[in-house]
């Protein structure tokens, strides 16, 4: 990631964006400031679900392309800690971009409102870091069962996006379907990673930490269990197709 200058490009377009929001002034509201910092977290989850799932489906298509793969799977490491390498990895990469998106974010918040809640900030990040972590593990899974990284990238992209703005409606979708649909309905609903708990910019946006108000630390502990869980299952499904795939030269 690095190498490619992914995270610069985005970064460099989150800063200009934001400074450019930023120098605007409408009606001179000071309450302004709250559609700028939603516009300015919208760009960061945007831009870290490009960087998490455009890096990590390139990571197993490269190695193969650049034949790596063989001398390595030769070696005495099992492909389970190939995939767990891999995430890892991927992970530690989005997590380094999310502290530098969000550092960013903090200055600017700061400097308008002269505040830095800490905690707040803590709980947000941990849990979109976390969000990101089921992701990677998505898109790992789906780098081994597509063989192009475009289609898997695009697949990804789709179901994430979907699973974020419609995936916490679907219990009220079927509710209103009667019969069998509606049973179909509910089980994907019980079945799909639920990643818009992790979505809690208001907690920023409206600075509730000043007011005494943080998320519950039983419920950001649960979410934070629910997602080591469906990662952890999500790697071994990747790692149950990995080891049957056959790599030839």
């Amino acid at each position: 990631m690095y190498r490619r200058k992914d995270f610069y490009v985005l970064f460099a377009l989150i800063v200009l964006i934001t400074v450019m929001l930023g120098s605007l002034n409408f009606f001179n509201d000071d309450r302004i400031v709250r559609y700028l910092k939603d516009a300015c977290l919208l760009l960061i989850w945007l831009f870290s679900l490009v960087i998490a799932i455009t890096t990590t489906a390139r990571q197993i298509p490269a190695e193969r392309e650049s034949r790596t793969i063989y001398p390595l799977l030769a070696k005495p490491v099992g492909r389970g800690e190939f995939v767990v390498g891999k995430f890892v990895g991927c992970w530690l990469a989005c997590g380094i971009s999310l502290l530098a998106f969000y550092f960013f974010y903090g200055l600017l918040s700061a400097s308008r409102e002269h505040t830095f809640p800490l905690l707040a900030y803590f709980q947000v990040i941990w849990l979109h870091w976390m969000c990101l972590g089921i992701i990677v593990a998505l898109v790992l899974l789906g780098s081994v069962v597509f063989t192009a990284p475009s289609s898997n990238a695009t697949i990804c992209f789709i179901v994430v996006l979907g699973i974020l703005f419609a995936g916490g409606h679907l219990n009220g979708v079927a509710i209103q379907i009667p019969g069998f649909r509606g049973e179909l309905v509910y089980a994907i609903y019980y079945a799909i990673p639920h990643l818009e708990w992790y979505d809690v910019r208001e907690l920023l946006i409206h600075n509730w930490e000043s007011k005494g108000v943080l998320i519950d630390w039983l419920a950001w502990t649960g979410a934070s269990i629910y997602a080591v869980l469906y990662t952890g299952m999500l790697l071994g499904c990747a790692w149950l197709v990995f080891r049957r795939r056959m790599l030839t030269l």
